[in-house]
């Protein structure tokens, strides 16, 4: 008897500690395609994570804009249907317009981490959407203007877009319509291929990387420089989610995304200058705006989006307190491009 009791003693003791030591799985998708050069990015993050984890944490990814639309994944990480997300913040600006300063950033995550607008950013997704906003990936990557014709400019030398068919989304709306002056279509990403090939748009914008992905170079044969803008692609989580969590879940999936935000600095740098030597190789024409035509290109398309940020902040319950921190630490006139 007393050696059946010591049995289930231990065993019992077994179980408590493996139920005690369960593995916590979070649950993710991410906005844009497989193909897409960020994906990639946030599939290695998530391959570090669960390399790093095993026993303790791991990501479970369960698609990407086929398995949740893009633009609904933030309300669905939101209310609890998947616990992680990878997207732009632009896809929920609505909500959070903040996420401006990201857009208009022309420092690196590795920067506002180390000052502090990263914790701010934070704080302000849990305050707002109930959300963990656990890292910005891959920034330090800005945006250009790419054209299928050759671009026209006024006697002074800015760009002309009279006639243009540019295709918009809500990242730089306000600086193609209120400054360009552009008549926009807007359109996801997924669709924009079939755009160009059907000549329904005949320039975007988009990031300095990804156009070779997406194959949209074949119908686009100018870059348009200055680049502006940065990608403000990053990974928020559920919060009920993210404080259920154990202790040591928690610290391994911040610690790899804090990693993670150096990383991908690195490693798309190198993918952008290798993209550009690939896309001039094969004939695209770069057109630089010089002189205070250049300048007040940067400018504008700051200033229309922090414009849009702060209209939008001030009509939300919270207003717009948090506007000067943002941009004191999302922007460095020193480091300008």
């Amino acid at each position: 008897m007393k050696n059946t009791i010591l049995g289930s003693l231990i065993a019992g003791s077994v179980l408590i500690a493996s139920i005690a030591k369960a593995e916590d799985t979070v649950t993710a998708v991410h906005a844009f395609p497989e193909t897409l050069i960020y994906t990639k990015s946030f599939l290695s993050f998530v391959d570090k994570v669960n390399e790093a984890g095993k026993g303790v944490v791991q990501i479970e990814v369960r698609g990407g804009p086929e398995a949740i639309g893009m633009f609904q994944q933030p309300d669905a990480v939101r209310d609890g249907i998947v616990d992680m997300v990878y997207t732009p913040g632009s896809f929920y600006g609505g909500a959070l317009p903040e996420k401006d300063a990201m857009v208009t950033s022309n420092l690196t995550a590795v920067e506002t981490r180390a000052n502090g607008g990263t914790a701010l950013m934070d704080q302000i997704h849990q305050e707002k959407m109930g959300l963990k906003y656990l890292g910005w990936f891959d920034s330090g990557v800005c945006y250009n203007l790419w054209t299928r014709d050759a671009p026209e400019f006024d006697a002074d030398g800015n760009l002309n877009v009279d006639g243009l068919k540019l295709r918009g989304n809500a990242v730089y709306n306000a600086f193609f319509s209120n400054y360009l002056n552009a008549q926009v279509i807007d359109l996801p990403t997924g669709e924009v291929y079939s755009a160009l090939q059907r000549g329904v748009v005949d320039a975007t914008g988009w990031t300095q990387i990804g156009l070779i992905d997406l194959k949209w170079n074949e119908f686009l044969n100018y870059r348009i420089e200055p680049c502006f803008f940065s990608t403000d692609l990053g990974v928020i989580v559920n919060n009920d989610k993210w404080n259920s969590l154990s202790p040591e879940a928690q610290k391994i999936l911040q610690n790899v995304a804090i990693q993670h935000e150096k990383d991908s600095v690195e490693a798309l740098r190198a993918k952008r200058d290798e993209d550009f030597a690939a896309l001039e190789a094969a004939g695209m024409q770069v057109v630089d705006l010089e002189g205070d035509a250049r300048v007040n290109y940067l400018a504008a398309a700051r200033e229309t989006t922090w414009e849009r940020m702060k209209t939008l902040m001030s009509e939300s319950p919270q207003g717009d307190g948090n506007y000067d921190t943002l941009i004191s630490l999302y922007y460095d006139p020193a480091a300008d491009r």
